[in-house]
This record gives structure tokens, C-alpha cells and sequence, in this order.
């Protein structure tokens, strides 16, 4: 039997999921000047990700779609970088970090496709 959990094909659940997971990780950083700049870069980004995602669902136009899903990619780098930080100081030693940033990979190539498919189209 496969014990991984199954993997959310829906962006939106997905990024919703995502988000509460980068609140859960923020609230285990350390309680001092770093751990909450930190904490609050990463909850800003992090939560940007799904919220961009959400607006682009009620674009005027191809355009305006492309421009919210660019920024969401932005975000998602944006919050890439910040659990890359967290794991290169060794703020926490938690799975929930391992994938969080598994995750956050995978959003990227997925926000990658999905603005280079709509650029083409």
C-alpha cells in the first residue's frame, strides 16, 4: 500500500492548502528579531501564491490573467527563497519544512506551465 497522500490536481486547493501549511511552519520559527521578520516575509509570500491564483480565476481578459498568475509565480519564488533561508540558518528541523519546500517546487514548475501556456495561446 502507498502511504503517500494523494496528490490535489486543483491549483486553488492546492495553494489554499499550501498557505495554511506556510502559517503552521511560521508560527514554529524562533520568537526573536529573525524568526519573526522571517516569519512575516514568508506568511506575506506564501499566502500571495493562492491569493493571485484566486483573482486570476476572474480575469477581464487573457491578459490581465497572465499578469495575476505571473505575480503568483513571483510569490512562489518569493517564497521558495524565504524556506531555502529558513533551512540554510536551521531555524527549524521539522518535515513540515522538508515539504513545504517540496511543495513550493512543484508549485513553481506547475505556475511555470501554466503562464508559458497561456502566453502561447
Amino acid at each position: 500500500m502507498d502511504n503517500e497522500p494523494k496528490k490535489i490536481f486543483d491549483i486553488r486547493q492546492r495553494t489554499l492548502d499550501f498557505t495554511v501549511s506556510i502559517l503552521k511552519l511560521a508560527s514554529l520559527l524562533p520568537k526573536n528579531t529573525a524568526g519573526f521578520v522571517i516569519a512575516n516575509q514568508l506568511i506575506r509570500s506564501g499566502s500571495s501564491v493562492g491569493a493571485n491564483i484566486e483573482e486570476a480565476q476572474d480575469s477581464a481578459s487573457k491578459k490581465e490573467f497572465i499578469h495575476s498568475m505571473t505575480i503568483s509565480l513571483k510569490e512562489a519564488r518569493e517564497t521558495q527563497y524565504w524556506l531555502n533561508v529558513i533551512e540554510a540558518a536551521d531555524l527549524i528541523s521539522d518535515i513540515k519544512l522538508v515539504q513545504a519546500l517540496k511543495e513550493i517546487q512543484e508549485l513553481v514548475k506547475i505556475l511555470t506551465t501554466i503562464v508559458k501556456k497561456a502566453k502561447l495561446k
